[in-house]
């Protein structure tokens, strides 16, 4: 397997804390922390990796049970691990890389110092809805027609037209283009989002392979999360005040992206408590 990892040196040497390694979410890639790596290499090193099957590390056939899929995303990562050689890190992850960062947390707990998730996708099991006509027809059709296609395969249908398609798709989600603006003043991130996905689809595969309609997973993280040790710290970032203990407000699902100086500072203050 090949990894596509981003180390970053901390710039103060005076006091070194263990590693803190970043995953990236659903059809992102290690440059998305572009705005966030130089602030939390302060007072440690810092790694950002493509997940397998995403960005610039190698596209496996995974397997199709949603099971074993997880257990190829979590052993890839501890396959990194140990090539960079790391013996303990402080681990955050973001959506997908949120999940997964539980996932390997659960089962090489001696690895991990401290977990922190942000937006993470995959928690809560799909509600059980006893009257299905409640949903919308258009929207039972939609899903019962693209549940068989990975989620963003009209991208890589749409061809030489992809590029605009994945500008429209970054319209939706609040202008991920200004996100990125104190740092890309023209189309970089939006041209990154579409060779991000334009190529195989294999972490988008097994994603859609442990998903069920719509979009939450066949394994929730909730059901299992209790069984990580109570001595690793576990923290919370999210949007909605009423969902975590701690909020980035001002900020949407892309939290590090929104407002990165609040979020680089709330993650420093969180580790730097684990110092104490």
């Amino acid at each position: 397997m090949a990894f596509s990892s981003q180390p970053c040196s901390p710039s103060l040497p005076s006091h070194r804390r263990s590693p803190l390694v970043l995953l990236h979410g659903f059809g992102a890639g290690v440059a998305l922390w572009s705005q966030n790596l130089d602030s939390l290499s302060g007072s440690g090193p810092v790694y950002s990796l493509d997940l397998l099957g995403f960005g610039r590390s190698s596209r496996p056939q995974f397997i199709t049970d949603p099971e074993a899929a997880e257990e190829q995303f979590v052993d890839a990562l501890e396959e990194w691990k140990e090539r960079v050689g790391i013996d303990e890190m402080l681990l955050l992850g973001h959506n997908l890389g949120g999940y997964l960062a539980a996932a390997y947390t659960l089962k090489y707990p001696q690895r991990v110092k401290h977990l922190l998730l942000v937006e993470p996708w995959g928690f809560p099991a799909r509600p059980v809805n006893p009257n299905p006509s409640s949903i919308p027809v258009w929207i039972r059709a939609m899903g019962a027609f693209m549940s068989p296609f990975n989620p963003l395969a009209g991208l890589r249908l749409a061809g030489p037209l992809g590029k605009t398609y994945c500008m429209l798709v970054q319209t939706i989600w609040s202008d991920f283009k200004q996100k990125y603006s104190s740092v890309f003043d023209d189309n970089t991130v939006s041209d990154y989002s579409y060779h991000l996905n334009a190529q195989d689809p294999s972490g988008e595969t097994a994603f859609n392979d442990m998903t069920v309609p719509y979009g939450w997973a066949k394994r929730p993280m909730l059901e299992r999360i209790g069984q990580v040790p109570a001595d690793i710290p576990i923290s919370f970032l999210y949007m909605d005040p009423a969902q975590a203990l701690t909020v980035i407000r001002g900020a949407g699902h892309y939290v590090f992206a929104d407002q990165p100086e609040d979020f680089n500072q709330t993650v420093l203050q969180i580790l730097a408590k684990d110092e104490r």
